[in-house]
């Protein structure tokens, strides 16, 4: 949703849908406008603890407010949120203040663009003819159609609005009758309703920069897929992280990773239940024979083949393509996602276990793969496509999934035979060592980016974040350190210094910046924190949503948006920075239940 109230992207039913408007990659794609004629000013915000979104517009003679929202039904169950979401986008305008006239245009070009339907007039609104889907747009404007736009001007005295629903429908279906207004607006507060008595369920931290964590929580929750339990690291594709550079990639799928951070994160959030119904859905699609057959990425659905293709047609963002659908990641060897689940499993151990049968089974069956894996090379956490490398945090993250698992059965949460455990124990000495002489360079003064390198990356600062090392220990202090001077750009982070073979120059990597200030304040500098977390913070657009990465010079949001990577950062970070505050942050060791006594989550 643009500031002028354009809808440029929108993909029904699914994340991973085609998109049914695409002008955030191609004028021809597809919008859905409902745009003030002489707006002066405009300011928008999300509607009490909800992710309805209200825009207003002061114009010239009077001021209008929209309001936007997919409907979500209010139910006796908080927790289920979207279980039941009927895939309606609403849409109404209201002038508030004098008169005020307002253009809607309403252009839906199916399949990326590729389809241009027919609409109809119908009683209450207009239909949709063309393609494999079919929509139904609801509300009186006085249409005019020309194929497939629909346009109209209204014009508006305080205390008149109109409203609008689009609803979905498959093509072999007969068509909806268009929502009424009442029923839109009953739609419209019921979903603020839903969303607020979901957020009271889930009020318990009270940390520094709690606005920010509460819209980061409600954005984790909406990113995620209800029926299935998936989490995706982001609702776009093929924002490009460099202007005029190919760096564009599919995000509308479920990563392993960024699911495992994101059940930390809500956690952390006070959203137990929503953790636990991640980590689900992750055992599940993991839930395989063969733990070497574990994917990094599924579709939200669990789906394996994610077949990456371009779709030549469209310009992509800024004019900078290809555009992608699909994502090759889906084949890539990336051994840290063994640690990410079984830290997950440690930290979720109260609510999620303790793990028998087939949970059990993958749980270990992850470790073993660890132990197994750990001195192969990799493509590493940030997927790059060329050589295999010994990337310095794929081996501190076995280490993480075998110390988890060893823990998990000594909690005993996780049953496992004990000749299984002696071998993990083996396997994560053996690998401690070799990180320790391999990983870092004395005279760079850092573990580096892969072993016997001279390269930095940020994703070091896992050392910290994970208790891979002692905290008191200099080796780590001196990776902060060095990583915080090496790698800064106007007091934000890049990813690394190394040569990934992609053209142009990315922008800082807000999860970097995150980490960054998470690592300062679990090393007792909760000032310095702050400073590195308000920095990235302030990255954040006029409703606090972020971007995956961001032009350091000019401020502009980079990569697909809003990113689950960037607001999991921030949520951990403020919570760590509250637990420093507080007179430290616990160990992994120390995490448990009663961490939920001092407001963390």
């Amino acid at each position: 949703m643009s500031r002028d109230g354009s809808i440029d992207w929108l993909c029904l039913t699914r994340f991973d849908a085609p998109s049914v408007f695409g002008r955030l990659l191609g004028d021809d794609a597809g919008h859905w406008t409902i745009t003030p004629v002489d707006a002066v000013a405009t300011t928008r915000s999300y509607l009490g603890s909800s992710l309805v979104l209200e825009t207003t517009h002061r114009c010239a003679g009077g001021a209008l407010v929209v309001t936007d929202a997919l409907a979500v039904p209010l139910t006796d169950d908080p927790h289920g949120l979207g279980l039941t979401a009927p895939h309606v986008l609403l849409r109404r305008v209201r002038c508030v203040e004098g008169s005020a006239s307002v253009d809607v245009t309403f252009a839906p070009r199916p399949e990326y663009g590729l389809t241009t339907p027919v609409l109809e007039p119908c009683a209450g609104g207009l239909r949709s003819y063309g393609g494999p889907d079919g929509y139904v747009l609801a509300g009186d404007a006085g249409w005019e159609v020309d194929g497939g736009t629909a346009r109209a001007r209204l014009h508006l005295t305080q205390g008149e609005q109109v409203a609008f629903a689009l609803q979905h429908h498959a093509t072999s279906d007969d068509a909806p009758t268009p929502w009424p207004a009442p029923l839109i607006d009953s739609a419209l507060a019921d979903t603020r309703r839903a969303w607020d008595a979901w957020d009271a369920e889930h009020a318990a931290y009270d940390g520094p920069y709690s606005e920010a964590v509460s819209i980061s929580a409600r954005v984790l929750q909406g990113l995620s897929y209800a029926p299935s339990g998936a989490t995706i690291a982001a609702p776009t594709t093929s924002l490009t992280e460099a202007v005029g550079a190919g760096r564009t990639w599919d995000f509308r799928y479920a990563w392993l990773r960024d699911a495992a951070l994101t059940m930390r994160a809500l956690w952390v959030a006070a959203c137990p239940d929503e953790s636990s119904v991640f980590f689900d859905w992750a055992l599940r699609a993991t839930a395989d024979q063969s733990p070497s057959s574990v994917q990094i990425v599924y579709g939200v659905g669990g789906e394996r083949l994610l077949q990456e293709r371009e779709l030549e047609h469209l310009p992509g963002w800024r004019d900078t393509g290809p555009v992608r659908i699909g994502n090759g990641a889906w084949s890539q060897a990336q051994h840290d996602v063994y640690g990410e689940l079984l830290d997950a499993a440690w930290l979720l151990r109260e609510q999620a276990g303790p793990f028998t049968g087939v949970q059990a089974r993958v749980l270990a069956g992850l470790a073993d793969e660890a132990a197994d894996c750990w001195g192969r090379a990799d493509s590493g956490i940030w997927e790059v496509r060329g050589e295999e490398r010994h990337y310095v945090s794929s081996k501190a993250m076995c280490w993480v999934a075998l110390d988890r698992a060893v823990r998990l059965v000594e909690h005993g949460s996780l049953e496992a035979g004990g000749e299984q455990v002696a071998a993990w124990r083996r396997a994560a000495r053996e690998l401690h060592d070799d990180l320790r002489a391999r990983g870092w360079n004395a005279e760079v003064g850092s573990f580096t980016q892969s072993y016997d390198s001279v390269e930095l990356d940020a994703s070091a600062l896992l050392l910290v974040l994970y208790d891979v090392l002692d905290r008191d220990d200099p080796q780590l202090r001196a990776t902060v350190e060095t990583l915080e001077r090496r790698l800064d750009r106007e007091g934000l982070l890049d990813r690394y210094t190394s040569d990934d073979g992609l053209p142009g120059r990315e922008g800082a990597f807000l999860l970097c910046s995150f980490w960054l200030a998470e690592a300062w304040a679990r090393l007792g500098e909760p000032a310095r924190a702050r400073r590195v977390f308000e920095r990235t913070v302030a990255c954040a657009n006029d409703i606090g949503l972020m971007a995956e990465q961001a032009d350091p010079g000019t401020g502009d949001l980079l990569g697909n948006f809003p990113q689950a990577f960037s607001h999991v950062g921030l949520v951990n970070a403020a919570q760590a920075i509250g637990e420093a505050e507080r007179g430290g942050v616990p160990t992994v060791a120390q995490v448990g239940s009663t961490q939920r006594e001092h407001g963390s989550g």
